[in-house]
């Protein structure tokens, strides 16, 4: 009589360990990780870039159009440090204020006609404040003119492997011509740490002394997160909040690019992800994207 019971009983077993086997396999599907992202499709733009190897470790909409706002600074910057390097000018040149640099609009220093501002004076001004007067400024001071300037910052970015860049002022102003892409502003993040290690350290500064003030700076990542060093925020309307961020601890170097947040604070918080997640990512998992409207 108990022979006939055996069989079912090795039936469900068979059926269990049928059942595990299955739940076992499932869980080699890797899991999925999300990623919260303060800004909508159509603007959201990032990347990250090991500056050690050039390998990219994360990005999205990294090759499309976007506003580059004060990010344009950055070739603003490079172009005033390869002229310091070739000796056209030093620290103590004084550049001279036009009324047309003195007319642009906040954020900018305020000058009266007739004044002028020293080279370094002018590069704090421009990395901590992003001042839009002294980056035209110094566009007429280098160039002749904004415009001709302009068109040396094309120039330079096709040289050191900006392809998709097209610079139409010093300032990053609006300008519907005027764009960039993540990826291209991570090239002009790596070339300006590689190319002038002796004067990366202005992007590290959070505020400076000018005429006997102090001019407090516009970018938190910087003592927000440990081996933050650099580098250049920006913001207009059509752009969104941008930021270039430098990361150099412990053997690890990052350069991470976020365009398109819809405020400073979310934008800095999304970076302050990114630069965790590419420092521990968990293996073996997939991102799906969070964007804002989703939320």
């Amino acid at each position: 009589m108990s022979k006939p019971r055996f069989f079912p009983l090795i039936q469900r077993f068979v059926a269990a360990f049928a059942l595990l086997a299955l739940v076992a396999g499932c869980t080699t599907t890797p899991p999925e990780t999300m990623l919260a992202v303060p800004a909508a499709p159509q603007k959201y733009a990032a990347i990250v870039i090991d500056g050690s190897t050039g390998k990219t470790l994360f990005e999205v909409n990294s090759t499309a159009p976007r506003y580059p706002a004060s990010l344009a600074k950055m070739m603003t910057l490079y172009l005033l440090f390869e002229a310091l390097d070739q000796g056209r000018v030093s620290k103590t040149t004084l550049i001279p204020v036009s009324d047309n640099a003195a007319r642009q609009p906040p954020t900018k220093l305020r000058f009266r006609r007739g004044e002028a501002i020293d080279v370094e004076s002018a590069i704090r001004a421009i990395t901590v404040k992003s001042a839009n007067d002294v980056a035209v400024a110094v566009a007429e001071y280098l160039g002749g003119s904004e415009d001709a300037f302009a068109a040396m910052m094309t120039a330079k970015a096709r040289q050191i492997g900006m392809r998709s860049t097209v610079f139409r002022n010093a300032s990053g102003l609006p300008d519907g011509v005027q764009q960039t892409t993540a990826r291209d502003m991570a090239v002009l993040g790596m070339a300006l740490r590689a190319r002038f290690p002796q004067h990366f350290h202005y992007f590290s500064e959070s505020d400076f002394m000018f005429r006997g003030r102090l001019v407090r700076g516009h970018n938190d990542m910087l003592g927000r997160v440990r081996g933050v060093n650099g580098i250049k925020t920006g913001y207009i309307r059509a752009s969104g909040f941008n930021i270039v961020t430098s990361y150099d601890a412990d053997g690890r170097r990052l350069i991470l690019v976020v365009m398109g947040a819809d405020s400073a604070r979310q934008r800095n918080d999304h970076v302050e992800a990114l630069i965790q997640r590419n420092l521990s990512p968990a293996s073996n998992t997939t991102t799906r994207l969070l964007y804002a409207e989703e939320q």
